[in-house]
């Protein structure tokens, strides 16, 4: 398998990572002890997870097809929460709504909106800032950093140094309960969002005729361009959808904590670099897998040793690297 095709997928269908998850899963039911306690936990984290693997599919998209270090991606979730949270406020009738479908009425123009602002901001960056700099790492990471926080300071100016309360819709307050079972609602809907994301992205990178030129365009640029195609328009435009993915999961995840905060992006980007480390840099399976781990094992360590949660996941990272120090799904070579 070429390398642009590696740094979509795995190189084969490897068994060991899901293997993985799965012992851990079992083997904190032994700890938790209680199967009730243990499948809510098992949820909230599957929740999370797909949380992270939203956010965090975009900066690996970028970085697998383009080379690039996008150390800004936490902007994006942050502007994608803010317009997510102002935009369930203007729809906010349909949002107190004692109806799912009316519901639906504030969710959609809310998400929508935010994977638009994210996606409109990340072709003002590409174009203005990362492109100057393409091929070089350090200046990347420096530059991108620098618009970061430039650009957190025109949130501030916008919506103001206080804390948004995001009031989530009627319908996905409250948990169900089964038995002795009580499962939120929304956890539920976010697990169904990530899955969702996870199967297109694949299906669009690896059964469609856009998929197959970007991966063509990394391999060989100049011969995609001589059958007449622009494959830097094909490349803007995956990093627009990487942004705009930050976006969807901002306006997720902003709706999950309940409050938005400038800050709420940054804070994300140490678990979102974990995940895509532990995947393997590039790799969409490796990043699936990563932040399915990530977040099960938040949620398991802090029920089971709430001192010891902050760190657990720093610690997985390592146990991962000693293991596979490539990640869980390392990108093809050849």
């Amino acid at each position: 398998m070429s390398a642009p095709e590696g740094a979509l997928v795995s190189r084969r269908l490897d068994w060991r990572p899901p293997a993985l998850i799965l012992a851990i899963a079992l083997g904190s039911l032994v700890l938790v002890g209680n199967p009730s306690t243990w499948l809510t936990l098992t949820i909230a984290g599957l929740a999370m997870g797909l949380m992270i693997f939203i956010m965090s599919s975009g900066l690996t998209l970028v970085f697998g097809l383009m080379d690039v270090m996008n150390f800004a991606h936490g902007l994006f979730i942050a502007l994608g929460a803010y317009v997510g949270a102002s935009t369930v406020k203007l729809f906010s009738a349909a949002a107190s709504a004692d109806s799912f479908l009316a519901n639906l009425g504030a969710i959609a123009p809310a998400v929508l909106a935010a994977m638009l602002a994210a996606g409109l901001l990340g072709l003002f960056f590409e174009r203005v800032i990362v492109r100057p700099v393409y091929g070089d790492h350090l200046k990347q990471i420096l530059i991108t950093t620098g618009g970061m926080i430039v650009a957190e300071q025109l949130i501030l100016v916008l919506w103001g140094p206080d804390q948004i309360p995001v009031e989530r819709p009627a319908t996905l307050r409250g948990s169900f309960l089964v038995g002795d079972m009580a499962i939120e609602k929304y956890r539920l809907i976010a697990v169904a969002i990530g899955l969702a994301v996870f199967a297109g992205m694949m299906l669009l990178l690896n059964r469609t005729k856009i998929g197959l030129l970007i991966r063509a365009g990394v391999e060989n640029k100049e011969m995609v361009e001589a059958m007449g195609y622009r494959i830097r328009r094909l490349f803007v435009g995956v990093f627009v959808a990487g942004s705009a993915l930050a976006g969807l999961g901002g306006a997720l995840w902003g709706m999950y904590q309940e409050s938005v905060t400038v800050h709420i992006g940054a804070s994300m980007m140490v678990l979102i670099f974990i995940v895509i480390i532990i995947g393997g840099l590039g790799s969409i399976g490796g990043c699936f897998a990563g932040a399915v781990l990530v977040g099960l094992v938040a949620n398991y360590v802090g029920y089971l040793s709430p001192k010891i949660a902050l760190g657990s996941n720093i610690l997985l990272m390592v146990l991962i690297l000693l293991w596979r120090p490539q990640g869980l799904y390392p990108v093809g070579k050849s």
